[in-house]
């Protein structure tokens, strides 16, 4: 009989204590230690052994570069463009993704849809459940008007008990809702605790990695927005998304953040709609149909995200403080750039914000934080202080120094072929960029080299 002892467990991070501390010696966090029974003899658990029943034998002798044969497997195509967008090109077999997002957003949903689109193509697809019945996913199903033959249901927490079910069905597609509802009978711990999404997290990724199988894996996420549990988690999957989004707003989200076998930069845009999600596959004239002719205070910004170009609205409201203090509020832009750009703004061209309360918005949820929209924020600042609108068909691309230049920005002839694509009539680019557009665009295309100079081009 193994001898056990009490231990004290930090909830953010897992370092261990042998006594309770209020704050936590290594990530910092208060009140976090919560008391686990550590085991101080006996042998190591067993159900890692037995869930490794491997489709491949495991090398174990070390090899040189030259001699590993490597075979490019094809990807698995969903039949959502922007799901297989954002992975990379499809489902990597062997490969296991975490996906977080904010209670009630469509994680489930979403899973639920792409799980039934790969069973109708023929993959065999096992749906593992611990926070839902099989009667509720079953309704759920019935409500988005989705059917699958190959598909598989299990309202199972025990992780050994998912391990039997895999080893008998073999799938090439799992997805497990939440992991943090996922416990392992012989580790110490509840449910949730830090020590069991270790453990979990970990077997799982051993059986995607020795049988070829495909695991999604839901993650809830903090009041923060990060995902719950310690950090080691999304460096232990291959790929991390975030499910992001308004719950009042019917567009989703959906981000990589970690992505080892595709970029870290995608974007994939979502509707949520009675019948479920339906993929936005030009998000640009989504994000414009509302934009009101002669406002003042809006711009438009062609953005990258990822291997894709979006054109998104910048909305900015400047009125009087009634108070000694100004407020600055943003949202879908970095706090820290707004501050930047209104004081570059006073700086070089005159304009006394000190005393006007700044709001900043983008249409239709998306959060926009690469340097390239520094110009169209700019306008949109000056717009707004002046009571001056904007042309409905000018574009603005680049990024505002300190000094007041206007700096190169990347991939500049995607981002006018976007905006020539949609209509506008007019871009003001980075001077230096000029010389690198390509010719055949029907829009008119402003260099521009200081932001006086483009604030004098554009409300003359």
């Amino acid at each position: 009989m193994a001898k056990k002892k009490i231990m004290y467990e930090c909830m953010a991070c897992g370092y261990e204590s042998p006594k309770w501390l209020g704050k936590c010696p290594n990530c910092g966090a208060w009140n976090q230690m919560e008391e686990q029974l550590a085991e101080l003899s006996g042998t190591q658990s067993s159900l890692k052994v037995q869930l490794t029943t491997s489709k491949r034998a495991s090398q174990g002798q070390a090899r040189q570069l030259h001699e590993i044969q490597y075979v490019n497997e094809a990807r698995t195509q969903t039949g959502f463009q922007e799901f297989d967008r954002v992975l990379g090109g499809g489902v990597v077999s062997g490969s296991m993704v975490l996906i977080g997002g904010d209670p009630g957003i469509g994680k489930s949903t979403l899973l639920l849809q792409v799980s039934i689109q790969l069973a109708n193509q023929g993959q065999k697809i096992l749906y593992v459940s611990g926070e839902e019945s099989l009667a509720q996913i079953k309704m759920r199903a019935e409500r988005l008007s989705l059917h699958g033959s190959d598909f598989y249901l299990l309202a199972e927490t025990d992780l050994q008990a998912i391990a039997n079910e895999m080893s008998r069905l073999e799938p090439d597609m799992v997805v497990i809702d939440s992991i943090q509802t996922m416990s392992v009978p012989e580790h110490t711990g509840v449910a949730g605790s830090v020590g069991q999404l270790r453990e979990a997290t970990n077997i799982l990724m051993r059986m995607a990695k020795d049988n070829q199988i495909a695991i999604f894996i839901v993650g809830h996420v903090t009041k923060e927005g990060n995902i719950a549990g310690p950090r080691m988690l999304e460096h232990m999957v291959d790929t991390v998304l975030y499910f992001e989004g308004e719950r009042h707003n019917r567009f989703r989200l959906l981000r990589a953040v970690k992505n080892r076998f595709g970029s870290t930069n995608e974007l994939g845009v979502f509707e949520m709609m009675d019948v479920g999600l339906k993929e936005v596959l030009n998000p640009s004239e989504l994000f414009l149909e509302e934009r009101l002719t002669g406002a003042t205070g809006s711009t438009v910004v062609a953005s990258i995200e990822g291997s894709r170009t979006i054109l998104a609205e910048v909305q900015s409201l400047m009125t009087p403080t009634a108070f000694g203090n100004a407020k600055r509020t943003a949202s879908g832009i970095e706090y820290q750039r707004i501050s930047l750009l209104l004081a570059v703004m006073e700086k070089h061209c005159h304009l006394l914000v000190q005393n006007q309360d700044a709001f900043f918005k983008t249409a239709g949820g998306v959060k926009l934080d690469e340097p390239a929209i520094d110009l169209a924020i700019a306008v949109s600042i000056a717009s707004s202080y002046w009571n001056k609108a904007t042309r409905v068909d000018d574009c603005f691309i680049g990024e505002i120094g300190l000094t007041g230049e206007i700096r190169r920005v990347s991939q500049i002839n995607e981002r006018i072929k976007e905006a020539d694509k949609l209509g506008f009539k007019r871009v003001f680019i980075p001077k230096n960029n000029y010389t690198s557009i390509e010719d055949g665009f029907n829009i008119e295309v402003i260099p521009v080299a200081t932001i006086q100079q483009a604030v004098k081009l554009i409300f003359n």
